[in-house]
Protein backbone atom coordinates (compact mmCIF):
# COMPACT_ATOMS: atom_id res chain seq x y z
CA UNK A 1 0.00 0.00 0.00
CA UNK A 2 1.22 3.30 -1.27
CA UNK A 3 0.71 6.52 1.16
CA UNK A 4 0.53 9.22 -0.30
CA UNK A 5 0.36 12.79 1.14
CA UNK A 6 -1.64 15.22 -0.63
CA UNK A 7 -1.73 18.43 1.18
CA UNK A 8 -2.11 19.53 4.58
CA UNK A 9 -2.94 22.09 7.36
CA UNK A 10 -1.04 22.46 10.68
CA UNK A 11 -3.77 23.63 13.23
CA UNK A 12 -1.50 26.21 15.96
CA UNK A 13 -1.91 25.39 19.30
CA UNK A 14 -2.82 29.23 20.80
CA UNK A 15 -5.46 29.35 17.52
CA UNK A 16 -8.31 31.91 19.23
CA UNK A 17 -11.35 30.33 17.44
CA UNK A 18 -14.60 32.30 17.26
CA UNK A 19 -16.86 31.91 20.04
CA UNK A 20 -19.70 33.22 21.44
CA UNK A 21 -19.40 36.81 23.32
CA UNK A 22 -21.63 37.69 26.51
CA UNK A 23 -22.82 41.16 26.44
CA UNK A 24 -24.60 43.20 28.92
CA UNK A 25 -28.57 42.75 29.91
CA UNK A 26 -31.00 45.11 28.49
CA UNK A 27 -31.07 48.62 29.30
CA UNK A 28 -33.91 48.85 31.78
CA UNK A 29 -36.14 52.09 30.40
CA UNK A 30 -39.66 50.94 30.76
CA UNK A 31 -42.50 48.35 30.88
CA UNK A 32 -40.56 46.04 33.09
CA UNK A 33 -37.86 45.35 30.42
CA UNK A 34 -35.23 44.06 32.06
CA UNK A 35 -33.15 40.23 31.37
CA UNK A 36 -29.58 38.78 32.10
CA UNK A 37 -26.59 38.97 30.15
CA UNK A 38 -27.78 38.72 26.51
CA UNK A 39 -24.96 36.52 24.55
CA UNK A 40 -24.03 36.94 20.31
CA UNK A 41 -23.89 32.84 19.57
CA UNK A 42 -22.94 33.20 16.15
CA UNK A 43 -23.42 36.01 13.39
CA UNK A 44 -27.03 36.49 13.41
CA UNK A 45 -28.37 34.58 16.44
CA UNK A 46 -28.57 36.20 19.93
CA UNK A 47 -29.56 34.26 23.00
CA UNK A 48 -31.78 36.58 25.83
CA UNK A 49 -32.43 34.35 29.18
CA UNK A 50 -34.88 35.81 32.07
CA UNK A 51 -36.24 38.18 29.65
CA UNK A 52 -39.03 39.87 31.50
CA UNK A 53 -41.52 42.41 29.81
CA UNK A 54 -45.14 42.98 30.70
CA UNK A 55 -46.29 43.28 26.88
CA UNK A 56 -48.24 46.41 27.26
CA UNK A 57 -46.27 48.46 24.36
CA UNK A 58 -49.02 48.82 21.68
CA UNK A 59 -46.56 48.22 18.55
CA UNK A 60 -43.17 47.35 20.26
CA UNK A 61 -40.43 44.51 18.77
CA UNK A 62 -37.27 43.85 18.85
CA UNK A 63 -35.39 46.19 16.88
CA UNK A 64 -31.93 46.67 15.88
CA UNK A 65 -30.08 49.74 13.71
CA UNK A 66 -27.49 51.77 13.79
CA UNK A 67 -26.06 54.61 15.80
CA UNK A 68 -25.21 55.99 19.60
CA UNK A 69 -28.99 55.57 20.26
CA UNK A 70 -32.18 53.64 19.39
CA UNK A 71 -34.08 55.47 16.94
CA UNK A 72 -37.06 54.52 14.37
CA UNK A 73 -35.00 53.69 11.51
CA UNK A 74 -33.82 50.49 12.93
CA UNK A 75 -34.97 47.55 11.13
CA UNK A 76 -37.94 44.71 12.74
CA UNK A 77 -36.45 41.14 14.17
CA UNK A 78 -38.71 38.35 13.97
CA UNK A 79 -39.60 36.82 17.86
CA UNK A 80 -38.28 33.71 18.51
CA UNK A 81 -40.91 31.73 16.63
CA UNK A 82 -39.95 34.16 13.86
CA UNK A 83 -42.68 35.84 13.89
CA UNK A 84 -42.95 39.67 13.52
CA UNK A 85 -46.27 40.15 15.42
CA UNK A 86 -46.06 43.05 17.86
CA UNK A 87 -44.42 41.38 21.39
CA UNK A 88 -46.37 39.45 23.64
CA UNK A 89 -45.73 39.48 27.60
CA UNK A 90 -42.81 37.41 28.60
CA UNK A 91 -42.42 36.21 32.49
CA UNK A 92 -38.40 35.11 32.81
CA UNK A 93 -38.03 33.02 29.50
CA UNK A 94 -35.14 32.36 28.04
CA UNK A 95 -35.12 32.83 24.14
CA UNK A 96 -33.70 32.86 20.72
CA UNK A 97 -33.69 35.34 18.12
CA UNK A 98 -32.47 35.76 14.71
CA UNK A 99 -31.22 38.57 12.56
CA UNK A 100 -33.63 38.58 9.24
CA UNK A 101 -32.47 38.29 5.56
CA UNK A 102 -28.57 38.91 5.46
CA UNK A 103 -28.27 41.34 8.23
CA UNK A 104 -25.28 40.33 11.05
CA UNK A 105 -24.32 41.28 14.19
CA UNK A 106 -21.14 43.26 12.38
CA UNK A 107 -23.72 45.09 10.51
CA UNK A 108 -25.45 46.52 13.62
CA UNK A 109 -24.67 48.81 16.94
CA UNK A 110 -27.79 48.13 19.04
CA UNK A 111 -30.41 45.63 20.15
CA UNK A 112 -33.15 47.29 21.51
CA UNK A 113 -37.40 46.64 22.74
CA UNK A 114 -39.03 49.67 20.39
CA UNK A 115 -42.49 51.09 20.13
CA UNK A 116 -42.97 51.99 16.61
CA UNK A 117 -46.00 53.88 17.42
CA UNK A 118 -44.93 56.08 19.84
CA UNK A 119 -41.00 56.05 19.15
CA UNK A 120 -40.26 55.05 22.44
CA UNK A 121 -37.02 52.74 23.41
CA UNK A 122 -38.12 50.53 26.38
CA UNK A 123 -34.29 49.33 26.66
CA UNK A 124 -31.18 48.12 24.84
CA UNK A 125 -28.02 46.87 24.57
CA UNK A 126 -25.12 47.62 22.35
CA UNK A 127 -23.25 45.56 20.62
CA UNK A 128 -19.58 45.84 20.39
CA UNK A 129 -17.17 46.42 17.50
CA UNK A 130 -14.56 43.60 18.20
CA UNK A 131 -16.73 40.46 17.82
CA UNK A 132 -15.46 37.44 16.42
CA UNK A 133 -18.24 35.13 16.72
CA UNK A 134 -19.01 32.00 14.45
CA UNK A 135 -20.31 32.30 11.33
CA UNK A 136 -24.09 31.49 11.00
CA UNK A 137 -24.66 28.06 10.66
CA UNK A 138 -26.84 26.75 13.19
CA UNK A 139 -23.94 25.27 15.30
CA UNK A 140 -24.12 27.21 18.40
CA UNK A 141 -28.20 26.75 19.03
CA UNK A 142 -29.13 26.38 22.34
CA UNK A 143 -32.42 24.71 24.03
CA UNK A 144 -34.38 27.31 25.52
CA UNK A 145 -37.30 27.92 27.50
CA UNK A 146 -39.10 28.95 24.68
CA UNK A 147 -37.44 26.71 21.92
CA UNK A 148 -38.68 28.06 18.67
CA UNK A 149 -41.45 26.52 17.04
CA UNK A 150 -41.11 24.13 14.33
CA UNK A 151 -42.99 25.64 10.84
CA UNK A 152 -45.03 22.95 10.68
CA UNK A 153 -46.09 21.97 6.97
CA UNK A 154 -49.58 20.87 7.63
CA UNK A 155 -52.56 22.68 8.31
CA UNK A 156 -55.80 22.04 8.91
CA UNK A 157 -58.95 24.73 9.97
CA UNK A 158 -61.67 22.50 12.01
CA UNK A 159 -63.61 25.15 12.85
CA UNK A 160 -63.83 28.20 10.10
CA UNK A 161 -62.29 30.91 11.91
CA UNK A 162 -62.23 29.85 15.10
CA UNK A 163 -59.43 26.88 15.43
CA UNK A 164 -56.68 25.35 13.54
CA UNK A 165 -54.57 22.33 14.26
CA UNK A 166 -51.24 21.94 12.35
CA UNK A 167 -49.05 18.88 13.02
CA UNK A 168 -45.85 16.78 12.30
CA UNK A 169 -44.72 13.16 13.46
CA UNK A 170 -41.59 13.24 15.41
CA UNK A 171 -40.69 9.52 15.70
CA UNK A 172 -42.82 8.06 18.55
CA UNK A 173 -44.53 11.56 18.91
CA UNK A 174 -47.16 13.69 17.43
CA UNK A 175 -46.31 17.10 18.06
CA UNK A 176 -49.50 19.17 17.37
CA UNK A 177 -50.11 23.29 17.68
CA UNK A 178 -53.99 23.98 18.40
CA UNK A 179 -54.85 27.78 17.53
CA UNK A 180 -58.36 29.34 18.86
CA UNK A 181 -59.72 32.05 19.08
CA UNK A 182 -61.09 31.36 22.24
CA UNK A 183 -61.77 33.43 25.65
CA UNK A 184 -59.19 32.48 28.64
CA UNK A 185 -62.66 30.96 30.21
CA UNK A 186 -63.26 28.82 27.04
CA UNK A 187 -61.50 25.48 26.41
CA UNK A 188 -60.85 23.83 22.19
CA UNK A 189 -60.64 19.90 22.05
CA UNK A 190 -59.03 18.40 19.32
CA UNK A 191 -58.45 14.28 19.28
CA UNK A 192 -60.15 11.30 16.94
CA UNK A 193 -63.36 10.79 16.37
CA UNK A 194 -65.26 8.06 18.19
CA UNK A 195 -66.03 6.64 15.11
CA UNK A 196 -64.03 6.40 11.79
CA UNK A 197 -65.93 8.20 8.73
CA UNK A 198 -67.91 10.42 10.91
CA UNK A 199 -67.72 13.13 13.54
CA UNK A 200 -68.69 11.46 16.75
CA UNK A 201 -68.14 13.05 20.24
CA UNK A 202 -68.59 9.88 22.15
CA UNK A 203 -65.70 7.08 22.60
CA UNK A 204 -63.79 9.73 21.37
CA UNK A 205 -60.09 10.44 22.74
CA UNK A 206 -59.40 14.25 22.58
CA UNK A 207 -56.96 17.01 24.57
CA UNK A 208 -58.79 19.76 25.90
CA UNK A 209 -56.22 22.46 25.83
CA UNK A 210 -56.72 25.92 27.76
CA UNK A 211 -54.99 28.27 29.85
CA UNK A 212 -55.71 27.78 33.58
CA UNK A 213 -56.30 31.39 35.03
CA UNK A 214 -55.67 29.74 38.39
CA UNK A 215 -52.81 28.58 38.24
CA UNK A 216 -51.89 30.74 35.07
CA UNK A 217 -50.16 28.15 33.41
CA UNK A 218 -51.28 26.58 29.70
CA UNK A 219 -51.99 23.24 30.04
CA UNK A 220 -53.99 20.51 27.79
CA UNK A 221 -55.14 17.47 29.19
CA UNK A 222 -56.04 13.54 28.18
CA UNK A 223 -59.84 13.06 28.17
CA UNK A 224 -62.36 10.10 27.04
CA UNK A 225 -65.65 10.92 26.28
CA UNK A 226 -67.51 7.78 27.25
CA UNK A 227 -70.70 9.83 26.48
CA UNK A 228 -71.84 13.13 26.40
CA UNK A 229 -73.13 13.41 30.20
CA UNK A 230 -70.63 16.02 32.41
CA UNK A 231 -67.92 13.79 34.33
CA UNK A 232 -69.18 12.51 37.80
CA UNK A 233 -66.31 10.99 38.48
CA UNK A 234 -66.67 7.36 36.41
CA UNK A 235 -68.39 8.25 33.20
CA UNK A 236 -69.31 11.26 30.73
CA UNK A 237 -66.62 14.05 29.52
CA UNK A 238 -63.43 12.85 31.80
CA UNK A 239 -60.03 13.64 32.17
CA UNK A 240 -58.68 9.93 31.96
CA UNK A 241 -57.02 11.08 35.78
CA UNK A 242 -60.18 11.40 37.24
CA UNK A 243 -61.56 7.77 36.17
CA UNK A 244 -58.55 5.94 36.39
CA UNK A 245 -56.50 6.22 33.57
CA UNK A 246 -53.38 8.81 32.96
CA UNK A 247 -52.58 12.35 31.28
CA UNK A 248 -50.43 11.51 28.46
CA UNK A 249 -50.39 14.75 26.90
CA UNK A 250 -46.59 17.04 27.49
CA UNK A 251 -47.53 20.47 27.17
CA UNK A 252 -43.85 21.97 24.98
CA UNK A 253 -45.34 25.99 25.44
CA UNK A 254 -48.78 27.81 25.25
CA UNK A 255 -49.03 31.58 24.26
CA UNK A 256 -52.15 34.28 24.12
CA UNK A 257 -52.10 37.55 21.90
CA UNK A 258 -54.69 39.05 19.84
CA UNK A 259 -56.92 37.10 21.25
CA UNK A 260 -55.68 33.86 19.84
CA UNK A 261 -54.51 31.21 21.95
CA UNK A 262 -51.76 28.95 20.96
CA UNK A 263 -50.79 25.40 22.58
CA UNK A 264 -47.92 23.02 21.80
CA UNK A 265 -48.43 19.88 22.48
CA UNK A 266 -46.95 16.54 21.81
CA UNK A 267 -48.39 12.31 21.92
CA UNK A 268 -47.25 9.15 21.78
CA UNK A 269 -48.65 7.54 18.86
CA UNK A 270 -49.60 4.54 20.95
CA UNK A 271 -49.70 5.28 24.72
CA UNK A 272 -50.08 1.56 25.88
CA UNK A 273 -53.42 2.72 27.39
CA UNK A 274 -56.10 0.16 25.81
CA UNK A 275 -58.88 1.69 27.75
CA UNK A 276 -59.55 5.12 27.23
CA UNK A 277 -56.50 6.31 24.75
CA UNK A 278 -56.82 5.61 20.44
CA UNK A 279 -53.90 4.78 18.92
CA UNK A 280 -53.21 7.38 16.14
CA UNK A 281 -52.80 5.50 12.97
CA UNK A 282 -49.57 6.69 10.85
CA UNK A 283 -50.33 4.36 7.59
CA UNK A 284 -53.63 5.88 6.43
CA UNK A 285 -56.51 9.02 7.26
CA UNK A 286 -58.68 9.38 10.49
CA UNK A 287 -61.48 10.68 11.24
CA UNK A 288 -61.29 13.74 13.98
CA UNK A 289 -63.32 15.85 16.26
CA UNK A 290 -62.80 19.26 17.69
CA UNK A 291 -64.61 21.59 19.61
CA UNK A 292 -64.69 25.11 21.88
CA UNK A 293 -66.68 25.32 25.15
CA UNK A 294 -66.86 26.74 28.38
CA UNK A 295 -64.80 25.94 31.44
CA UNK A 296 -66.29 24.63 35.02
CA UNK A 297 -65.02 25.72 37.78
CA UNK A 298 -63.08 22.67 38.09
CA UNK A 299 -61.13 23.82 35.18
CA UNK A 300 -62.90 21.32 33.38
CA UNK A 301 -64.91 21.16 29.68
CA UNK A 302 -68.15 21.59 29.96
CA UNK A 303 -70.67 20.97 26.92
CA UNK A 304 -70.36 23.46 24.24
CA UNK A 305 -72.98 24.82 22.02
CA UNK A 306 -74.41 22.52 19.23
CA UNK A 307 -73.37 24.88 16.26
CA UNK A 308 -70.81 24.41 13.49
CA UNK A 309 -68.80 27.43 15.26
CA UNK A 310 -68.31 25.26 18.60
CA UNK A 311 -68.02 21.99 16.72
CA UNK A 312 -67.21 20.56 13.33
CA UNK A 313 -70.27 18.75 12.13
CA UNK A 314 -69.07 17.36 8.73
CA UNK A 315 -66.27 14.49 8.45
CA UNK A 316 -62.99 16.15 8.85
CA UNK A 317 -60.16 13.48 8.16
CA UNK A 318 -55.76 13.58 8.64
CA UNK A 319 -53.29 11.62 7.62
CA UNK A 320 -51.01 11.94 10.64
CA UNK A 321 -47.80 11.00 8.31
CA UNK A 322 -48.53 13.49 6.02
CA UNK A 323 -46.55 16.35 4.66
CA UNK A 324 -47.15 19.68 3.07
CA UNK A 325 -51.01 19.05 3.89
CA UNK A 326 -52.24 22.16 4.13
CA UNK A 327 -55.65 23.91 3.71
CA UNK A 328 -55.49 26.41 5.70
CA UNK A 329 -56.54 29.77 3.80
CA UNK A 330 -55.37 32.47 6.38
CA UNK A 331 -54.12 33.12 9.74
CA UNK A 332 -56.39 33.50 12.82
CA UNK A 333 -54.57 35.99 13.67
CA UNK A 334 -56.07 38.46 10.85
CA UNK A 335 -59.32 37.46 11.73
CA UNK A 336 -60.97 40.61 12.72
CA UNK A 337 -62.26 40.59 16.55
CA UNK A 338 -65.66 42.22 16.80
CA UNK A 339 -65.97 41.50 20.85
CA UNK A 340 -63.67 42.82 23.29
CA UNK A 341 -64.04 43.24 27.29
CA UNK A 342 -66.22 45.80 28.50
CA UNK A 343 -64.20 48.63 29.05
CA UNK A 344 -64.08 50.12 33.01
CA UNK A 345 -65.92 53.21 34.39
CA UNK A 346 -64.48 56.18 33.94
CA UNK A 347 -63.67 57.67 37.59
CA UNK A 348 -64.09 61.09 39.05
CA UNK A 349 -62.71 63.23 41.76
CA UNK A 350 -64.47 66.06 43.27
CA UNK A 351 -63.84 68.26 46.50
CA UNK A 352 -60.72 67.35 46.65
CA UNK A 353 -56.96 69.74 46.47
CA UNK A 354 -54.29 68.06 46.72
CA UNK A 355 -53.57 65.48 43.92
CA UNK A 356 -50.74 62.39 43.48
CA UNK A 357 -50.13 62.17 39.91
CA UNK A 358 -48.04 58.70 38.75
CA UNK A 359 -47.34 56.49 36.05
CA UNK A 360 -49.04 53.20 35.37
CA UNK A 361 -50.37 50.71 32.41
CA UNK A 362 -53.06 51.75 30.12
CA UNK A 363 -55.42 48.88 31.22
CA UNK A 364 -55.43 46.89 27.46
CA UNK A 365 -59.11 47.20 26.24
CA UNK A 366 -60.46 47.92 29.45
CA UNK A 367 -58.67 51.29 30.05
CA UNK A 368 -57.51 54.47 28.24
CA UNK A 369 -58.02 53.46 24.61
CA UNK A 370 -61.82 52.45 25.15
CA UNK A 371 -62.61 55.49 27.95
CA UNK A 372 -60.95 57.90 25.99
CA UNK A 373 -61.12 56.92 22.15
CA UNK A 374 -57.66 57.80 21.76
CA UNK A 375 -54.85 55.14 21.37
CA UNK A 376 -52.08 55.09 23.51
CA UNK A 377 -48.54 53.87 24.14
CA UNK A 378 -48.96 51.62 27.09
CA UNK A 379 -48.63 53.87 29.82
CA UNK A 380 -50.75 56.92 31.45
CA UNK A 381 -51.06 58.92 34.17
CA UNK A 382 -52.93 57.59 37.11
CA UNK A 383 -54.36 60.37 39.71
CA UNK A 384 -54.67 59.45 42.79
CA UNK A 385 -53.79 55.96 42.40
CA UNK A 386 -56.96 55.68 39.80
CA UNK A 387 -56.41 55.36 35.66
CA UNK A 388 -57.35 58.58 34.31
CA UNK A 389 -60.09 59.88 36.13
CA UNK A 390 -62.23 63.06 35.23
CA UNK A 391 -61.16 65.32 37.84
CA UNK A 392 -63.20 68.48 38.92
CA UNK A 393 -61.83 71.97 39.56
CA UNK A 394 -63.43 75.31 40.73
CA UNK A 395 -62.48 78.53 38.95
CA UNK A 396 -60.65 80.46 42.04
CA UNK A 397 -59.34 78.00 43.71
CA UNK A 398 -55.85 76.34 44.35
CA UNK A 399 -54.57 72.60 43.61
CA UNK A 400 -51.84 71.05 44.72
CA UNK A 401 -50.29 68.28 42.83
CA UNK A 402 -47.48 65.90 43.49
CA UNK A 403 -45.79 64.53 40.10
CA UNK A 404 -43.71 61.35 40.18
CA UNK A 405 -43.31 61.12 36.60
CA UNK A 406 -39.85 61.64 36.47
CA UNK A 407 -37.34 64.12 36.33
CA UNK A 408 -34.60 63.12 34.07
CA UNK A 409 -34.78 64.20 30.55
CA UNK A 410 -32.03 62.26 28.99
CA UNK A 411 -34.39 58.47 29.74
CA UNK A 412 -37.71 59.68 27.44
CA UNK A 413 -39.40 56.72 28.56
CA UNK A 414 -38.76 57.66 31.89
CA UNK A 415 -39.65 61.48 31.97
CA UNK A 416 -43.30 62.68 31.92
CA UNK A 417 -43.42 66.21 33.71
CA UNK A 418 -47.06 67.05 34.12
CA UNK A 419 -48.77 70.14 32.88
CA UNK A 420 -52.42 71.57 32.43
CA UNK A 421 -53.57 72.41 28.87
CA UNK A 422 -56.57 72.59 26.62
CA UNK A 423 -55.49 70.18 24.00
CA UNK A 424 -56.70 66.70 24.28
CA UNK A 425 -53.30 64.83 23.45
CA UNK A 426 -50.63 67.08 25.28
CA UNK A 427 -46.51 66.50 24.53
CA UNK A 428 -46.04 70.29 24.04
CA UNK A 429 -42.30 69.29 24.40
CA UNK A 430 -42.56 67.62 21.05
CA UNK A 431 -44.73 70.18 19.61
CA UNK A 432 -42.69 72.77 17.20
CA UNK A 433 -43.54 76.18 14.63
CA UNK A 434 -47.38 76.40 14.65
CA UNK A 435 -48.34 73.31 16.72
CA UNK A 436 -47.33 75.41 19.62
CA UNK A 437 -49.79 77.60 19.31
CA UNK A 438 -52.60 74.94 18.85
CA UNK A 439 -52.46 74.85 22.38
CA UNK A 440 -52.50 76.63 25.17
CA UNK A 441 -50.91 75.90 28.78
CA UNK A 442 -52.58 76.90 32.19
CA UNK A 443 -49.77 75.31 34.52
CA UNK A 444 -46.64 73.18 34.43
CA UNK A 445 -44.96 75.20 31.77
CA UNK A 446 -43.05 78.01 31.24
CA UNK A 447 -41.56 79.51 27.90
CA UNK A 448 -38.51 81.46 27.26
CA UNK A 449 -37.79 84.16 25.36
CA UNK A 450 -37.68 82.53 22.30
CA UNK A 451 -41.33 80.75 22.73
CA UNK A 452 -39.87 77.26 23.95
CA UNK A 453 -41.33 75.36 26.51
CA UNK A 454 -39.78 74.05 29.51
CA UNK A 455 -41.88 72.07 32.33
CA UNK A 456 -41.72 72.55 36.23
CA UNK A 457 -43.51 69.98 37.11
CA UNK A 458 -40.90 67.26 37.11
CA UNK A 459 -40.43 65.08 39.95
CA UNK A 460 -38.96 61.42 41.01
CA UNK A 461 -40.48 58.51 38.92
CA UNK A 462 -43.00 56.02 40.19
CA UNK A 463 -44.57 53.87 38.57
CA UNK A 464 -47.42 50.79 38.78
CA UNK A 465 -46.31 48.30 37.25
CA UNK A 466 -47.36 44.33 36.64
CA UNK A 467 -46.43 41.72 38.88
CA UNK A 468 -46.30 39.30 36.01
CA UNK A 469 -47.78 40.84 32.69
CA UNK A 470 -51.16 42.69 31.85
CA UNK A 471 -54.01 40.90 33.21
CA UNK A 472 -56.58 43.80 32.30
CA UNK A 473 -58.73 41.48 29.64
CA UNK A 474 -59.41 38.84 32.32
CA UNK A 475 -60.38 41.29 35.58
CA UNK A 476 -63.85 42.96 35.54
CA UNK A 477 -62.96 45.57 37.85
CA UNK A 478 -60.38 48.28 38.50
CA UNK A 479 -59.97 47.77 42.19
CA UNK A 480 -59.20 44.10 41.17
CA UNK A 481 -56.66 44.89 38.19
CA UNK A 482 -55.28 47.21 40.98
CA UNK A 483 -54.51 44.23 42.68
CA UNK A 484 -51.97 42.64 40.14
CA UNK A 485 -49.84 45.89 39.90
CA UNK A 486 -47.08 47.30 42.36
CA UNK A 487 -45.66 50.68 43.06
CA UNK A 488 -42.12 50.89 41.82
CA UNK A 489 -40.03 54.09 42.83
CA UNK A 490 -37.35 55.68 41.99
CA UNK A 491 -35.41 57.74 44.94
CA UNK A 492 -35.98 61.47 44.94
CA UNK A 493 -38.86 64.40 45.74
CA UNK A 494 -41.93 64.31 43.73
CA UNK A 495 -42.08 67.72 41.42
CA UNK A 496 -44.80 70.44 42.70
CA UNK A 497 -47.46 72.12 40.70
CA UNK A 498 -49.46 74.66 42.71
CA UNK A 499 -52.41 76.07 40.39
CA UNK A 500 -54.46 78.22 41.09
CA UNK A 501 -57.84 77.62 38.62
CA UNK A 502 -58.36 81.39 36.35
CA UNK A 503 -61.36 82.99 36.34
CA UNK A 504 -61.78 82.64 32.82
CA UNK A 505 -60.86 78.99 32.51
CA UNK A 506 -62.85 77.26 29.87
CA UNK A 507 -65.52 74.76 30.89
CA UNK A 508 -62.80 71.55 29.58
CA UNK A 509 -58.80 71.14 30.23
CA UNK A 510 -56.66 68.69 30.50
CA UNK A 511 -53.71 66.99 32.56
CA UNK A 512 -51.08 65.81 30.26
CA UNK A 513 -47.54 64.82 29.88
CA UNK A 514 -45.53 67.44 28.46
CA UNK A 515 -42.80 64.81 26.66
CA UNK A 516 -45.30 62.61 25.25
CA UNK A 517 -49.33 62.10 23.66
CA UNK A 518 -52.10 60.76 25.08
CA UNK A 519 -51.23 59.93 28.81
CA UNK A 520 -53.66 62.26 30.42
CA UNK A 521 -57.38 62.92 30.76
CA UNK A 522 -60.10 65.19 31.43
CA UNK A 523 -60.22 68.55 34.00
CA UNK A 524 -63.67 69.49 34.79
CA UNK A 525 -63.95 73.32 35.93
CA UNK A 526 -67.15 74.43 37.64
CA UNK A 527 -67.86 78.11 39.39
CA UNK A 528 -66.84 78.05 42.76
CA UNK A 529 -69.20 76.23 45.18
CA UNK A 530 -70.65 73.91 41.99
CA UNK A 531 -69.41 71.10 43.09
CA UNK A 532 -71.19 71.48 46.74
CA UNK A 533 -74.27 72.33 45.55
CA UNK A 534 -74.31 69.29 42.68
CA UNK A 535 -72.90 66.89 45.80
CA UNK A 536 -75.83 68.68 48.29
CA UNK A 537 -78.44 68.08 45.47
CA UNK A 538 -78.05 64.57 45.24
CA UNK A 539 -77.30 63.91 49.24
CA UNK A 540 -81.39 65.89 49.39
CA UNK A 541 -82.33 63.20 46.48
CA UNK A 542 -81.44 60.36 48.52
CA UNK A 543 -82.95 62.19 51.33
CA UNK A 544 -86.31 62.79 50.07
CA UNK A 545 -86.43 58.75 48.27
CA UNK A 546 -86.50 57.75 52.25
CA UNK A 547 -88.47 60.72 54.02
CA UNK A 548 -90.40 61.99 51.44
CA UNK A 549 -89.31 64.99 50.71
CA UNK A 550 -90.26 67.29 48.49
CA UNK A 551 -88.32 69.92 47.20
CA UNK A 552 -84.41 70.50 47.50
CA UNK A 553 -83.91 74.14 48.07
CA UNK A 554 -80.28 75.18 47.05
CA UNK A 555 -80.96 76.89 50.99
CA UNK A 556 -79.73 73.45 51.97
CA UNK A 557 -76.50 73.72 50.95
CA UNK A 558 -75.51 76.46 53.40
CA UNK A 559 -77.08 75.13 56.62
CA UNK A 560 -74.89 72.21 56.05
Amino acid sequence: MIEVDFGEVFIPPGLDVPKPRVLPEFKRLAHGLRSSNISVLDAKTFYIPNLHYDGAGPDAYFWVGNGSEPHMMGIKVPNEIGSLEPLRGYQGEDIEIQLPGTLTVYDIDWLAVWCVEYRQNFGHVFIPKDLDVPPALGQTKITTTTTPRPIFSNCRELLPNRMQVKWELQGEYLVLDLYGRIAENQYMAFGLSGANGRAQMTQSDVTVAFYDTNARVFRADDYFLSDLSQCDGQHGACPDERIGGRNDIIVLSGDRKNGVTTIKYKRLVQTNEPIYDLAIPTDREVSVIAAIGPLNNRMEANAHSHTASDHNVDDIRIDFSSKNDNTCKSSLYSVKDETGPEPWPTRKIENEHVFTARIGPTGGKRGYTPITGLPSWGIAWYINDLLIPEITVERGKNYEFFVEGGDNPSQPARYHPLYITDSPEGGIGQKTGLQLTEQKTYAGVEFDDEGNPTPTAAGRYCEWTHRTVDRSAEIETFEDYMKTLELECEEGDPGYLNWTVPLDAPDLLYYQCFTHNNLGWKINVVDSGATRLATTFAVCSIMAAFIGLLNCKPMLLFTA
